[in-house]
This record gives C-alpha cells, sequence and structure tokens, in this order.
C-alpha cells in the first residue's frame, strides 16, 4: 500500500540555527474563504434553490405523476430485475461491501506501521459513510413521509402532502424520507474528502463516483415508486454536508496534533541548544 500524498497544509520542514523544525503551514485567510465558498456555502445555496424550485413548481407529484403514468398507471417497474434486484438489491449489498473493505483496511493500518499514513484517511472515510447513512436512516425514523405508491392516484389511498405540509394524526406512521437507498451512494461522496488528503488530483473522481452512485440508486427508486424527487435532494445534502463536518473534524484535529509536535520540537531543541551553550561557555574562573 503506497503512502498517501501530504498536502502541503499539513506540514513542511526549516532549518534555523542548524536545527530542523516542524512547522505546520496553516492556510490562509483567503485560502479558508474559498474553500468555505466551494464546498459549504455554495452547495448550500444550490440545495436551497432545489428545495424551493420542488415546492414551488411541485416537482416532487408531477415528475411521480409522470412516471407513474408512463408506466400504464402502475408501477410496473417496480419489481423489475434491473430497478429491484441490481439496483437496489445488488447496490445495496455492494455499497456495504465496500465500507467493509475500507473498515478493513483501516484496522490493518492501525495495526502496521508501514501503513500508518493511511490511517486518518481511512478512518475518516469509514467514519463518514457510516454516520451519514445512519444520520439518513435515523431521519427516516420520524420524518413520517409518504412514498409515492402509497399515495391516492399514485397507485396508493393516502393524501398527497409535500414535505412542509402539516400531517393529520389519523394517518399511519410512514418512513420514506429521506432516500435510504440513495445514501448507499451519496454517502460515498466523501471519497472527494479522501482523496483530498491522500491524492488530490483524484479528489473530482471521488466526487463523482459517489454522485453517480447516488443518482443511480435514487433514480432506480423513483422508477419503483418508492421515493420523490425531494427525498434524493435532501439525502444528496445531508451526505455531503455530513462528509465536510467530519473532514473539518479531522482536518482540526490533525492541526491540533501538528502544533503539538511543533511545540515539543521546539522546547526538545531549545534544551538542547541551552545545553550545548552551556558546555561552550568560557569560564572565568581563575
Amino acid at each position: 500500500m503506497p503512502s498517501p500524498a501530504h498536502s502541503p497544509s499539513r506540514s513542511s520542514r526549516r532549518a534555523r540555527g542548524g536545527a530542523l523544525r516542524l512547522v505546520p503551514t496553516r492556510p490562509s485567510e483567503s485560502d479558508a474563504a474559498r474553500f468555505r465558498y466551494r464546498h459549504l456555502w455554495l452547495p448550500l445555496a444550490l440545495f436551497a434553490v432545489a428545495v424551493v424550485a420542488i415546492e414551488t413548481f411541485a416537482l416532487d407529484w408531477r415528475i411521480a405523476r409522470a412516471v407513474y403514468d408512463w408506466q400504464g398507471y402502475r408501477w410496473l417497474l417496480k419489481h423489475w430485475f434491473v430497478t429491484e434486484t441490481l439496483i437496489h438489491r445488488v447496490g445495496r449489498n455492494a455499497s456495504i461491501a465496500a465500507w467493509l473493505g475500507v473498515a478493513v483496511a483501516w484496522a490493518v493500518a492501525m495495526r502496521r506501521d508501514a501503513y500508518a499514513a493511511w490511517r486518518a484517511p481511512l478512518g475518516y472515510l469509514a467514519l463518514s459513510v457510516l454516520l451519514t447513512t445512519l444520520a439518513v436512516s435515523w431521519v427516516k425514523s420520524w420524518s413520517n413521509m409518504d412514498c409515492p405508491w402509497d399515495i391516492d392516484g399514485l397507485g396508493g389511498v393516502r393524501p398527497y402532502l409535500s414535505l412542509f405540509e402539516a400531517r393529520s394524526t389519523s394517518l399511519p406512521h410512514a418512513s420514506c424520507f429521506p432516500a435510504g437507498h440513495a445514501s448507499g451512494g451519496y454517502a460515498w461522496m466523501a471519497l472527494y474528502f479522501f482523496f483530498a488528503m491522500t491524492k488530490p488530483q483524484w479528489r473530482r473522481r471521488g466526487l463523482a463516483v459517489g454522485a453517480i452512485a447516488g443518482l443511480v440508486f435514487g433514480l432506480g427508486q423513483q422508477l419503483r415508486g418508492a421515493h420523490f424527487l425531494s427525498h434524493d435532494v435532501w439525502t444528496a445534502a445531508i451526505c455531503w454536508f455530513g462528509a465536510l463536518g467530519v473532514y473539518t473534524l479531522f482536518v482540526s484535529r490533525a492541526e491540533r496534533r501538528e502544533r503539538m509536535r511543533r511545540w515539543e520540537a521546539i522546547g526538545r531543541d531549545g534544551a538542547s541548544a541551552s545545553e550545548t551553550g552551556a558546555r561552550r561557555a568560557p569560564s572565568f574562573e581563575r
């Protein structure tokens, strides 16, 4: 297993007075602002626009109704081999297997010093994917939103309610929002930050892997009548901002650790210099 690439922000060495000291290179304020704009504020704005557009133009209902009508006024693809077996079952199992592979790789890296540089990146990826998928499942447990196939006019008997409409207590509990299956794909958008720590030139490829997997999983479920468009949009947002949050925590922890190393190195260098100066100091005793 090769060593991951070291980002310039992690550390650099410089000589001063003949001694090497570990000095972390922190991003400038402009770099930090650019990072927040690209990874937090811009995605947040796009997410807000998407939510408003879906609510304003009733896109959930219109798209689901169009798909339902296209399938002959029934969810013909609900049990189709491609959507149910390949995309739903095989896709879910593939995502779980991939996570287990990352977890095993992290466990190996924790035991072998030769792979020590991979501990943080692999630990980040395993934790981010796990937490974001669990977050989606947790929201599903209390959101109380119906699937399209439960809705009157789409093969069901319950009234259609948009995301922000109040739900009558007389209706049975539902757990279709957000999209759980799509989270098994969108959670892998964390590969963007994994590669940012290991091979930065691949980070957009990592993002594409997670985004495409989530899109395929989400569209497959929409074709089956299991989810509305908004369910997938919210799932993608939870996975992206969750991955960003975990990455920020990992970077902050790494910076604190690097700062402690710096202080320890400076302390050792100062003590060594003091001892050397004491030995070389001229004596004025007669």
